[in-house]
């Protein structure tokens, strides 16, 4: 996999970008696709806090998706659940049969937009959950990373042994963390990370929020409640029963209170927010003259909601499994965006 085309300039797309020129430097070469190619220096400057910085120079920079796409080994999409489909629109004449064509980020229904743009013959991979959480500092130039995981699990589908080998492999040796391989793209596409995990939160946050802005910036993580936990466990066994319809391998995805190591919400609550790497991050606000207010423009619901939380309620509508606490989650989410679009224009 001597070129790879990284699609995106967003929080990820900056970080592993950079990772990947650092790492890989001198023996692939990495492209980046982006809208603003002229806001982008050709070397990315990225932290991590492990005190590791990583400062390589990309091959490309670019807006041009044939220069970008044409020839390369390897695409993988850094891009929220509404650019996938476009992008995979962009980047299918420039593509062989042979290039394989991934999503870092796949619960927002990658794998069956592919499926839909590209066909089932493409090779396609995906991840269960992203490596870290990455940050921009300064757009185009400078990126922090915190908080890499202890394994990731990787679904790869139309593609040999030896290629999901090698492809297993090169995400090992680029996120320097052990990679398994997932048995199908099921395992990857579906997950209660963040359509599950942030739509809860949210709700129990704003859910009775009266107008009036909060006088400070909250945080996300760090000021996790009981109630959150409560509710993402009550949308956790929902998720799991459509699951048990699909019959996906058990084992293939934790539970919630598995994956926090918890044994009831109170547990739950106390293991999130001692997390050190998500303590930094701030709830989706926005700054007002008087303080700050829910920010309904945010990815966390202009993604998690009508991409992340709307395909499993699809799914589970599909194979007649009852969600109704998910059905009030996403009820109230979509009624803030769109009462957001509405006082907007």
């Amino acid at each position: 996999m001597n070129t790879i085309c990284i699609c995106g300039g967003g929080n990820l797309g900056h970080s592993i970008a950079g990772l990947a020129a650092s790492v890989f430097e001198g023996k692939a070469e990495v492209r980046l696709l982006t809208r603003h190619p002229e806001r982008w220096s050709r070397t990315i400057c990225v932290e991590d806090d492990l005190g590791h910085v990583f400062s390589s120079p990309l091959a490309m920079v670019t807006d041009d998706v044939r220069q970008a796409v044409s020839h390369a080994d390897m695409i993988l999409l850094c891009l929220p659940g509404y650019a996938i489909t476009e992008e995979l629109k962009k980047i299918k004449p420039y593509i062989s049969s042979n290039t394989l064509v991934g999503s870092i980020v796949c619960s927002t229904g990658f794998f069956f937009d592919a499926f839909e743009v590209l066909g089932e013959e493409i090779p396609l991979f995906g991840f269960q959950r992203v490596p870290f959480v990455a940050r921009i500092a300064e757009y185009g130039k400078h990126s922090y990373i915190w908080g890499y995981r202890k394994e990731l699990f990787l679904a790869a589908h139309h593609m040999d042994e030896q290629t999901k080998e090698h492809l297993r492999l090169f995400y090992s040796e680029l996120f320097g963390m052990p990679v398994s391989l997932l048995n199908n793209y099921m395992e990857a596409a579906l997950t209660n990370s963040n359509p599950i995990l942030h739509t809860g939160r949210l709700y129990t946050m704003w859910k009775d929020w009266d107008g009036k802005p909060f006088k400070s910036h909250g945080y996300f993580y760090r000021e996790w409640t009981d109630e959150a936990s409560e509710m993402i466990i009550a949308m956790d066994r929902e998720f799991f029963n459509l699951l048990d319809a699909l019959h996906v391998r058990k084992g293939a995805i934790k539970p919630l209170l598995e994956h926090y190591e918890s044994t009831d919400a109170a547990s739950m609550t106390a293991k999130i927010r001692s997390i050190p790497s998500l303590s930094k991050v701030l709830s989706p606000m926005k700054s007002e003259a008087d303080g700050f207010v829910p920010d309904f423009e945010s990815r966390y619901f202009t993604e998690d909601f009508p991409y992340g939380l709307a395909f499993i309620r699809r799914l589970a509508y599909e194979n007649a499994v009852p969600t109704p606490i998910m059905d009030k989650v996403y009820e109230w989410g979509t009624r803030m965006i769109n009462e957001a679009k509405w006082q907007k224009h």
